[in-house]
């Protein structure tokens, strides 16, 4: 079966990334290349490495153009998926990675984003519990941010087998500025980023926190609390989360490994690191794979994750490639790899 795919966005770093896994893939035919302000130019223009398509023209992102198509991967600002979505057809697998889709609550998307709520879509974290069944067979699909999802992952076998509950999670996370996307802002700026380590979003404002707190929710956390925040660092992508809890008890850093080992057996996208190694950014650079360490504090009576995944890979466009295996039926690993790309 070869699978029919547009992207919209494509002149972005999301869609870029989505173009560069797909564009190996024997099973994939890459249709329409659409965007808004860069239309009419080529993609070659943005994005010079993805070599077999530079001369492919970007379309206007318009309904005609995204019509005919098995999959249409959305890689668009916030807040501009609803709209496009709503003009496909419910036959067409749509894969949002805006945040249009991700949140359940009305009250929460409202708080963090200031416009009216568009819906939920089946999450793409295949990694939560009874994910994939939710996904099989979907017709729409919302990926998750690239922050929850390292931090949930941090934390998701923790919760499950009862080691945290939730409380007080504390996630300082660094990463590159690709997740801001190409907009031009002074503070992304190489002179401004080089040397340099900025925090911003700090004290419980970033978008991405009732998201987080959503999955430790699904992972049967009853009143979850999260302080969040992430650090701006001069590399292009990765995210490097330290995420710390309180125990719910008394427990070795055998038990933590036991219980992440356990939860992990079969996910083919994440690992624990073996005793000794910590995560890096480089060593998931271009994969779909999230490398976990943990470590109890016994001093103060800490649980200690530290989770590092490539922000553009498995934080966007791997995830959303992954959920789209499923949701067609397909091996959930194909056109994604586990190797990342080091120095």
């Amino acid at each position: 079966m070869t699978i029919k795919i547009a992207v919209a966005g494509c002149t972005g770093y999301a869609g870029g990334e989505l173009l560069r896994l797909l564009a190996t893939r024997d099973d994939v035919e890459i249709g329409a290349l659409t965007a808004k302000t860069s239309a009419g130019t080529k993609l070659g223009q943005h994005h010079q490495h993805l070599t077999t398509l530079l001369d492919r023209d970007v379309l206007d992102t318009t309904p005609a153009n995204l019509a005919g198509h098995d999959v249409v991967f959305l890689a668009l600002p916030h807040g501009a998926s609803a709209e496009v979505a709503a003009s496909l057809g419910e036959d067409v697998l749509v894969i949002d990675s805006g945040a249009d889709f991700r949140l359940e609550s009305a009250q929460d998307w409202a708080a963090f984003y200031g416009t009216e709520h568009a819906g939920t879509w089946p999450y793409g974290l295949p990694e939560l519990p009874g994910q994939r069944e939710r996904l099989a067979g979907s017709r729409r699909i919302a990926v998750p941010g690239c922050f929850p999802t390292t931090i949930t992952l941090a934390l998701a076998p923790a919760v499950s087998a009862g080691i945290v509950d939730g409380h007080d999670v504390v996630a300082v996370a660094p990463t590159g500025p690709s997740g801001a996307g190409k907009s031009l802002k002074p503070h992304l700026l190489g002179a401004e980023l080089m040397g340099s380590a900025s925090a911003y979003g700090v004290g419980g404002v970033h978008r991405h926190v009732p998201e987080i707190l959503q999955n430790l929710r699904k992972l049967g956390a009853a009143a979850p609390t999260l302080s969040f925040t992430p650090v701006l660092v001069p590399m292009s992508r990765g995210i490097l989360a330290t995420v710390s809890a309180p125990l719910s008890g008394p427990t070795t850093v055998q038990q933590v490994r036991d219980a992440y080992a356990s939860a992990w057996a079969d996910e083919p996208f994440v690992t624990l690191l073996p005793e000794g190694l910590w995560p890096q950014t480089q060593s998931v650079l271009g994969s779909n794979y999230v490398h976990v360490q943990v470590a109890v504090d016994e001093a103060a009576n800490r649980l200690v994750v530290v989770a590092a995944l490539d922000n553009l890979a498995k934080g966007t466009a791997g995830g959303a490639i992954q959920s789209m295996n499923i949701a067609l039926g397909l091996p959930e690993t194909q056109g994604l790899t586990t190797m990342g790309v080091a120095p």
